[in-house]
Order: C-alpha cells, then sequence, then structure tokens
C-alpha cells in the first residue's frame, strides 16, 4: 500500500481499545513485536515504523526498546514516539528532538485514578487502615486504640504540582473538608486559585501541610528534590504521599525522617526500582502505605489512556497537530519531515 501509515508497539499488555481504535483507519497499519523474542523480527517492524507506541513503564520495557538515540538511529522513517501513559521515562526527549521526531504522551488521561489513590493513601494513613489490617493478621490483644488514628477533616494538603492529577486531588480534597495549598513554579497564582488551591512557595507548602502529596513530573528540576532537607522542613507528625514518579523523593531520606518520628507515616506508591526489592526498609514499616505503581492502573484507565493515545497517533498521521506535545519545539522539522515521509 502507497500511503500505507505504520504504527508498532511492543507485545507488554495494552487495553485492546487501542488496537480497535487504529483499526478503523483504512490507511493505519499496527504491527506487535515481541519484546523477549527474535530481535531481528522486532527490528524489521520498528525500522519501517512512522509511530512508535513505547510503554512508560520504564522496569517492564527491556532497555533495548526505550525509544532513545540507538533506536532512532535504526528507524529513519520515525515520525512520532508516542508514551502509553503521562509519563516518558523510556522516551530520550532531547534525542527525538534533534532527529525531528515529535514525543507525545497521555496527560490527563490517569488523571481521576491517581487522585482516587491519592485520597486513599491520605485516609488508609491518617486512620491506620494499613496497620490495623496487617496486625490483626498476625495477632490478637491489641486493643482499638492501639491503631486509633485521626480524621482528616479539617487538616491541610499540599499539593506539589497542579497539574491533572493535582487539580483532580485539590476537587477530592476540598470535598473531604481539607484545606489546599499548592506549589507549582508552572503556574501563576491566580491560575493556581483558578484550580482550587491556595498559592503558596515550596517552603511555605512544607511548613503548613499536614499531607503533602506530589504530582509533579520527574526532570532534572525535581530528581531527589524531596531529600533529608526537605522531610526535615516538613511538620512533625506530618505525612508523606508520591503518587508522581520515583527519584523525586529520596528513599533513605524518607526513612530517617519516619524512624526519627518526625514524619508519622507515608504512602508511596513509585519507587527508584519497581517493584522495590523485599527487604526495602519503607516495606518494613507499618506506618507506611505501600503500591506497586498502580495509581493510575485502573481498567477505566487503562482503557481512557490506550483510546487517547490511538486518537492522537490517528490525528498526527491525518496530518493533524497532537494536543498533548512533549516537545513543541521539533513542530516545524516535524512537519517538513511528515509531508516529506508520507508523500
Amino acid at each position: 500500500m502507497a500511503h500505507e501509515k505504520r504504527v508498532v508497539r511492543s507485545d507488554l499488555w495494552i487495553d485492546p481499545a487501542f488496537d480497535a481504535r487504529l483499526a478503523q483507519e483504512s490507511s493505519v497499519s499496527l504491527g506487535v513485536f515481541a519484546t523477549r523474542g527474535v530481535a531481528s523480527a522486532s527490528w524489521d517492524l520498528l525500522s519501517a515504523a512512522h509511530v512508535y507506541h513505547v510503554s512508560a513503564a520504564k522496569d517492564e520495557l527491556p532497555r533495548e526498546w526505550f525509544a532513545g538515540a540507538d533506536l532512532l538511529a535504526r528507524c529513519p522513517q520515525l515520525l512520532a514516539v508516542s508514551s502509553s501513559g503521562a509519563g516518558y521515562d523510556t522516551i530520550d526527549v532531547p534525542a527525538c528532538t534533534a532527529a525531528g521526531v515529535a514525543v507525545v504522551n497521555q496527560a490527563g488521561g490517569n488523571a481521576t485514578s491517581v487522585a482516587e489513590h491519592t485520597l486513599a493513601m491520605m485516609l488508609g494513613v491518617s486512620r491506620r487502615m494499613i496497620e490495623c489490617d496487617r496486625r490483626m493478621r498476625r495477632e490478637q490483644g491489641f486493643t482499638r486504640e492501639d491503631v486509633m488514628g485521626h480524621e482528616i477533616h479539617g487538616k491541610t494538603v499540599g499539593l506539589v504540582g497542579l497539574g491533572h492529577v493535582g487539580t483532580r486531588v485539590a476537587a477530592l480534597a476540598r470535598a473531604f473538608g481539607l484545606e489546599v495549598i499548592a506549589a507549582d513554579p508552572l503556574l501563576p497564582d491566580d491560575e493556581i486559585v483558578r484550580r482550587g488551591a491556595r498559592a503558596v512557595t515550596l517552603d511555605q507548602l512544607l511548613a503548613q501541610a499536614d499531607f503533602v502529596s506530589l504530582h509533579c513530573p520527574r526532570d532534572a528540576t525535581t530528581l531527589k528534590m524531596m531529600d533529608a532537607a526537605a522531610f526535615a522542613r516538613m511538620k512533625k507528625g506530618a505525612i508523606f504521599i508520591t503518587t508522581a514518579r520515583g527519584g523525586i523523593h529520596d528513599e533513605q531520606a524518607l526513612v530517617e525522617a519516619l524512624r526519627s518520628g518526625h514524619l508519622a507515616g507515608a504512602g508511596v506508591d513509585v519507587w527508584d526500582r519497581e517493584p522495590p526489592p523485599l527487604d526495602h526498609p519503607l516495606l518494613a514499616m507499618d506506618n507506611v502505605f505501600a503500591s506497586f505503581h498502580i495509581a493510575g492502573v485502573t481498567h477505566e484507565c487503562r482503557r481512557n489512556v490506550a483510546q487517547m493515545s490511538a486518537d492522537q497517533i490517528a490525528l498526527l498521521l491525518a496530518g493533524g497537530r497532537p494536543p498533548r506535545l512533549v516537545n513543541p519545539e521539533v513542530w516545524p522539522r516535524f512537519e517538513e519531515r511528515r509531508a516529506r515521509i508520507l508523500a
């Protein structure tokens, strides 16, 4: 087919909505390669691809299939790399930009699921639900007062980042009677207020919040942002929650802040290594609600993100500009390449 537009993805699990949506496009073909199969067959598919839909799960996708400079060099017709989630840890964005390759993600598609998980962690840690559950399974003789927690109503939650997820968390938090404050260097104060929070600096947030919840991207400006000094600036007895990305918080610093009693507890969905090793010290703490990067892993979220991904790819291949373009500076060169390659 002279004008066939080729989309390629790996065989890692994806909601069937992705394949079904692209099947509606008569000029688009979809190829699926085996991440742990015969490499030559996989490269045959990728080297001819116009769009590579790549898993965002950095610890599930073998590094060979990350969208980096080596892969780009072997895929001369590649126009775009599409992340399967809001994050893009498996994509080298500067390398893509240098090659004239557009990068798109699915920001916002997981907002409801991640926000619900965040509130569940706040409630679970504050009310000591997980601790009570664990103790009931292994011992008797403790009293209800031994696992007595606190209401979240009337407390202050500080949101570090007020994008799609943070804004949804703010709405849910207000419904539970919390005061919401937020720090986001990318938003003016009036926009933070419009999204349902009181604007503060990060230092003010750490000092005032009973819950500190991370909803910022993982990049050079946020790596290890929550280090020992940041945890020390939090209120004594506060609770730390993260459903953002591993690496934004320093895991050992969090361990020490909990061991010292400075923090009352933590809800941790994201890790340096996913899943974390069984001997990770955070997993041994009853006041830690631990989950396996599942905040956005719901049936509804996966279906929504798959549909969004396929819609965006179809739009891009039809000549449109995708709404969730990670590297907008690439657009002029991308359009020139698209016109030439798909001519």
